[in-house]
């Protein structure tokens, strides 16, 4: 295998790809980024076994073949090398890799490129294409509202489905629950449902934001699904078991339901929750016509601010985790917010005001009078 590129293409398709190599694995080649040369061009991949990534690299093939390097080392390597060209090339008798880059020369020792595992091909027969813009922005609502205790793994993934002129996202971790539903603009041909890794959704989100592909394509098979968008290609385990029938957690009715602007009310958490530590609630105490939102956590202090809200009734007064409250406003980027209650031991729904049809249940903490 012998290669030469631009150091700045080399290096860009580096940090992309080495963010999936495994750091725990026992497995060494899962360490690794796999360099593939053919006269098809060039390829980088690395995965983790759970999370697959796959990326072209423009360079001039001399010779084909296929090495597998230390992916931390070969990125650090490349982000230092002083001239704008770097020549790649495999002395099979050394078991390393010769990198020539200006003045410099390094020799790295590969990895068993028999322990990386084949990369996943994509089948055009039952892709699915959705929006890129509308895929990304969808799974980034939710993301945040995946589990990430890896004791109960069917938590720790997004439900993702799309058929029809519709596509949905749900993710708990059992304390809140997003839901987020985006119309599209076209009829699907098929749809799907499957549990993917919160991760895989949230590096894909990374690479789309560096693509100018405005499509994405979808393949599920049994237990994988594959994305594919601008040459670059990533691979997800699917997560087994049931995911939690969400329709069952969202109360049918509520006895209070409030239309405020967001922006202030997530200015006033964002304050009040700088006092909400060592786990302290943030305390929401609705009055006629007053919402006044505090925190006092012992030994650093307290503070309290009250705002104007439509409210109406017997005074209520319920708990939430200031950081899921925080991050279920901050969801709803813009315009009003509808907050919906029951009682101040049942969850609270966030809603945004407009069409955007994002919901936030969120699980309330007992307060102590």
């Amino acid at each position: 295998m012998k290669i030469s590129c631009e150091r700045e293409a080399l290096l860009r398709q580096l940090q992309t790809v080495s963010r999936v190599a495994s750091t725990r694995s026992a497995i060494q080649a899962l360490s690794g980024v796999q360099l593939v040369a053919s006269s098809s061009g060039c390829e980088l991949q690395a995965t983790d076994m759970d999370v697959g990534l796959r990326v072209p690299l423009e360079a001039d093939v001399v010779r084909e073949g296929t090495v597998v390097l230390p992916a931390r080392l070969l990125l650090d390597v490349v982000r230092l090398l002083p001239a704008e060209t770097v020549a790649l090339e495999l002395r099979g008798a050394e078991q390393d890799v010769e990198l020539v880059s200006g003045n410099a020369t390094f020799h790295i020792r590969t990895l068993r490129a028999e322990d990386f595992p084949p990369f996943p091909e994509p089948q055009s027969d039952g892709a699915v294409s959705l929006p890129v813009e509308a895929f990304v922005s969808t799974a980034l609502k939710v993301a945040a509202s995946a589990s990430r205790d890896e004791t109960r793994p069917v938590l720790t993934g997004i439900l993702v489905s799309a058929s029809d002129r519709e596509l949905r996202m749900v993710a708990t971790d059992s304390y809140r629950l997003s839901v987020k539903e985006t119309a599209l603009e076209d009829t699907l041909p098929s749809g799907f449902e499957v549990n993917v890794p919160a991760r895989a959704l949230q590096e894909l989100a990374r690479v789309a934001g560096h693509v100018d592909d405005e499509e994405l394509r979808i393949s599920v098979r049994q237990n994988q699904v594959l994305f594919e968008l601008g040459g670059i290609v990533l691979s997800s385990r699917l997560i087994d078991g049931q995911f939690p029938n969400y329709r069952q957690l969202l109360p049918e009715t509520f006895e209070h339901e409030l239309r405020l602007a967001g922006a202030e009310l997530t200015e006033v958490v964002r304050r009040i929750s700088l006092l909400a530590q060592k786990n302290a609630p943030l305390r929401l105490s609705f009055k006629p016509g007053e919402l006044t939102i505090s925190a006092q956590t012992p030994d650093i202090g307290e503070a309290l601010e009250s705002l104007p809200v439509p409210f109406e009734g017997e005074p209520l007064e319920i708990g939430f985790n200031p950081e899921f409250l925080r991050a279920g406003l901050e969801a709803i980027e813009e315009g009003d917010v509808v907050v919906k209650l029951i009682s101040p031991l049942r969850p609270g729904l966030i809603e945004s005001g407009d069409d955007s049809r994002f919901r936030y249940l969120i699980m309330p903490i007992r307060l102590n009078v």
